[in-house]
């Protein structure tokens, strides 16, 4: 899971980095997981490229940040078939970036089910495996 935000908003996707994990997902976030030296671009790529899903954190800060608009539109790319979930934190639905807009959205007060039904993804997906 690759998960997407503005970096003025690094708490709120701490915070939802926790709850993701506590699900059994594993996740990827730049400002954690890229260490000192690492190219960026190339470790976004990368995490892209091997991520099920992507999780955009969408707010006042990042709905038009360069960075989200190219991840989203690299996982788009990447990964045609990759589930992209918009996290909406005082955002109306009507800003959010075009290349979201095909999507379902989810209000952050809606975060609780999301997350069980991705508990169930992660289960079945592990299920798959072994």
């Amino acid at each position: 899971m690759f998960l997407s935000h503005a970096s003025t908003d690094k708490w709120l996707a701490t915070v939802i980095c926790e709850k993701i994990e506590l699900t059994g997902a594993v996740y990827f976030r730049d400002d954690r997981d890229v260490d000192a030296g690492d190219d960026i671009q190339e470790s976004i790529r990368t995490q892209i490229k091997k991520s099920q899903e992507l999780v955009v954190i969408v707010t006042p800060e990042s709905v038009n940040r360069p960075w989200v608009l190219i991840e989203i539109g690299a996982a788009w790319a990447i990964r045609k078939t990759m589930r992209i979930t918009a996290v909406l934190c005082h955002v109306q639905v009507t800003a959010i970036p075009d290349m979201l807009k095909s999507k379902k959205v989810i209000s952050i007060n809606e975060l609780n089910p999301y997350l069980s039904a991705l508990r169930e993804r992660v289960k079945k997906h592990n299920g798959d495996i072994q």
